[in-house]
């Protein structure tokens, strides 16, 4: 098993069983919730906003280990940035797991969420991977919608 392989088991593993800032915020600024019902996935955004950065943010959902670590990596990278930069950071995860033609990510900016550029090898996977950062980009717009992956 090639070494980029052993450690996206052992992360998404590892971010499944013991996922970071999972839970809710007692009183969010910004809220969203999501659902995969391709597979069932669900997941629940909440976000502190103070002078335009994520102060804080928290997740809560079922589903499957890919949604959950993705979550959880994703609640890690995004608390103390700016708008802007989540936005940033967003559009490089999707050009990582959804062969989208924006070119090649930006790998030094993803840090530690590069171990998920294998998922776009599994097409019923990406689905489980982006729906944690779609319901965190419609948090942050106050689209007040379900986000669905269909």
């Amino acid at each position: 098993m090639s070494d980029l392989r052993q450690l996206y088991q052992e992360t998404i593993l590892d971010h499944h069983k013991r996922p970071r800032n999972f839970g809710t915020l007692e009183r969010p600024t910004n809220h969203a919730e999501g659902h995969n019902p391709l597979c069932g996935d669900t997941i629940n955004v909440t976000l502190q906003i103070i002078d335009d950065k994520v102060a804080d943010v928290r997740f809560e959902g079922s589903g499957c280990a890919i949604s959950q670590a993705s979550a959880s990596m994703m609640t890690a990278a995004v608390k103390g940035k700016s708008r802007a930069e989540v936005e940033a950071l967003f559009k490089q995860f999707h050009a990582l797991v959804a062969e989208d033609g924006q070119g090649a990510p930006n790998e030094e900016l993803l840090d530690k969420l590069v171990v998920f550029g294998g998922v776009k090898e599994f097409p019923m996977r990406v689905k489980c991977a982006i729906l944690a950062w779609h319901t965190l980009r419609a948090a942050l717009s106050r689209s007040g919608e379900t986000v669905t992956t269909e």
